[in-house]
């Protein structure tokens, strides 16, 4: 006789219950590591420089205006550390928060669109249905952030659009998707919103009120959303044109044009195809991928209905994809604001579908395969026999402490992901991937970053350049990354970022010989200048991949002038 399936519904408190688990899950970690790249240290040392500085509306990076970004993230990380004194849990507090907002925001859409079980399937989907949404959500890189935003800017219209009016909530949308324009140049995209919400009017041949209290009210949320682009941008742009600075209005058109329009039309790093984000969403969106068979053909009966719920929120999800496919510029975390709206698409059906057989199985397997891929992994590793881990922890640097470490906990993660693959068999399916998402990113903040710190964030590295060139010695750098001069002991003296090597090697050169006894030059192996006697060059060691060399003073081939070195290495190791 077949065993009755357990039935899915999410009573008041196991939500509660499970929603407490995945914040603290999403918290796990925070003030036990220091910010690893590729983005996170950038983004530090530009919070940390408008502390130091005093100088918030533009950011730097050493010496040089940091123009890729806006200062917006920069700006919550430096009032975090304001606030808490601690840039160790200072970094990760935007993230945190706004990832919370992203939950708060699907919950409530959910129920507002539909009922209180939807948006606690709504939320719950959001955390334990795409891997990339917790793995953003412990990272401290922009792009948690503005998918907040563009969560919250979401919420407004929607409540607006789908269950208004209400002008409050898209007023507040508005000026949520401004803001987060200005956090990074995409923010707008809820706006989009619009398009399959008057195709689904159109569609049903219903009428829209244009009269003239409603477009004054649009134009009103118009203004909300110049309001929020304009937090940062205006009084930017008054001190730009009020300095008369040739750097600062050269950064500003940076900002607004090149790094927007130009980079999007026309992108020189991270191209990809235009099928990239196809396998970002069959490996970073798991496990929701695997249910496609069976969520595509209860998609379509409701948009072939013209439910505008369905229509508007897949509608506007592919918009986001098609969007970022359109550029030849690509990287997995573009995609990730679409993800609380297709959670919220797959919450109305997602407990019919726990109800069948074959959901169930795929969901349990899923979960049974990185359960027993963990745990085996790490007893092969720890057996001996993972060649694969051994290089490796050979390429990235670290000993073989760490590498234990790090395998204790991969193991334990191994057999917690397989009690609550057996919890589901037995009982229900959703709560145990629930926590089976939780172990994840607890292991990941608590053990895995944490055991990797010393060495992915630099911070290893750093501790022997001081203890090599001894306390009352001063430090410079060539061909630095961000982590480098971050984690440096002292206070650092850079020559430029994306100036070139040769140019950088003219200023240090100079800095270095006015007191070679007590100067040092901190350069990354390829960027050496042939002027320097390599038999007195010290190999300081690796970390992220690269070899860093010290170069102590009196190592200057006299009247040797260093030639221009190698773009495209430079232009590797910029990008990298």
């Amino acid at each position: 006789m077949n065993r009755a399936i357990p039935s899915e519904r999410l009573s008041r408190t196991a939500f509660l219950w499970l929603l407490l688990l995945a914040a603290l899950a999403i918290a796990a970690g925070i003030g036990l590591r220091e910010p690893t790249p590729p983005d996170e240290p950038r983004f530090v040392l530009a919070a940390k420089q408008m502390v130091d500085s005093g100088q918030w509306l533009f950011p730097h990076r050493g010496t040089e205006l940091y123009a890729e970004k806006p200062a917006t993230f920069m700006w919550l990380q430096a009032a975090s550390y304001e606030v808490l004194r601690n840039w160790r849990t200072a970094f990760l507090l935007p993230s945190l928060l706004f990832a919370l907002l992203s939950l708060w925001s699907t919950y409530d859409l959910g129920k507002s669109l539909w009922n209180r079980q939807v948006g606690r399937y709504a939320a719950l989907a959001l955390f334990a249905g795409f891997l990339q949404f917790g793995l953003m959500a412990k990272r401290a890189q922009i792009d948690m952030t503005v998918a907040g935003m563009m969560a919250l800017s979401l919420w407004g219209l929607l409540r607006h659009l789908l269950r208004g009016p209400d002008w409050r909530a898209a007023w507040l949308g508005c000026f949520a998707a401004g803001l987060g324009t200005v956090t990074k140049g995409v923010g707008f995209l809820p706006l989009l919103v619009l398009l399959p919400f008057f195709a689904v009017k159109f569609a049903r041949k219903e009428k829209i009120d244009f009269g003239a209290k409603n477009w004054g009210r649009t134009a009103l949320g118009f203004g909300f959303f110049l309001l929020g682009c304009g937090v940062w941008i205006l009084p930017m742009l008054h001190a730009a044109l009020v300095s008369h600075d040739p750097a600062l209005q050269a950064y500003a058109h940076e900002l607004l044009f090149k790094q927007t329009a130009t980079r999007y039309a026309h992108a020189w790093g991270h191209v990809q195809p235009w099928w990239y984000f196809a396998q970002v969403i069959i490996t970073l969106w798991l496990p929701a991928p695997l249910l496609l068979p069976w969520l595509a053909p209860a998609w379509w009966r409701r948009i072939r209905r013209l439910d505008a719920r369905y229509v508007v929120l897949l509608g506007w999800g592919v918009l986001v994809l098609l969007f970022f496919s359109t550029s030849p510029g690509k990287r997995e975390v573009y995609i990730l604001p679409a993800i609380p709206a297709f959670a919220l698409a797959l919450a109305p059906v997602l407990r019919g579908l726990l109800q069948r057989a074959g959901v169930r199985r795929v969901l349990i397997g899923y979960m049974g395969v990185v359960g027993i891929g963990a745990a085996l992994l790490a007893l092969l590793a720890l057996g001996g026999h993972g060649h694969w881990v051994a290089k490796q922890a050979t390429t990235h640097g670290m000993d073989a402490h760490t590498v234990r470490t790090m395998l204790l906990w991969l193991l334990a993660l191994g057999i917690a992901v397989l009690a609550c693959a057996a919890w589901a068999w037995r009982a229900r399916v959703f709560p145990a991937l629930v926590a089976m998402h939780a172990a994840l990113w607890i292991v990941f903040g608590l053990g895995i970053t944490t055991a990797l710190d010393a060495d992915s964030s630099a911070q290893g590295l750093m501790q022997r350049v001081g203890q090599r060139i001894g306390a009352d010695a001063e430090l410079g750098m060539v061909g630095w990354k961000e982590q480098n001069l971050l984690q440096a002991d002292r206070p650092a003296r850079d020559f430029g970022f994306n100036a070139p090597w040769q140019q950088q090697w003219n200023a240090a050169s100079a800095w270095q010989q006015e007191n070679p006894q007590k100067r040092w030059l901190f350069v990354y192996a390829p960027a050496l200048s042939p002027c320097v006697d390599k038999s007195k060059v010290i190999a300081i060691g690796q970390s992220n991949r690269r070899d860093w060399l010290l170069v102590p003073g009196g190592t200057w081939t006299p009247g040797c002038v260093t030639p221009p070195l190698s773009e495209s290495a430079q232009a590797e190791a910029e990008n990298n």
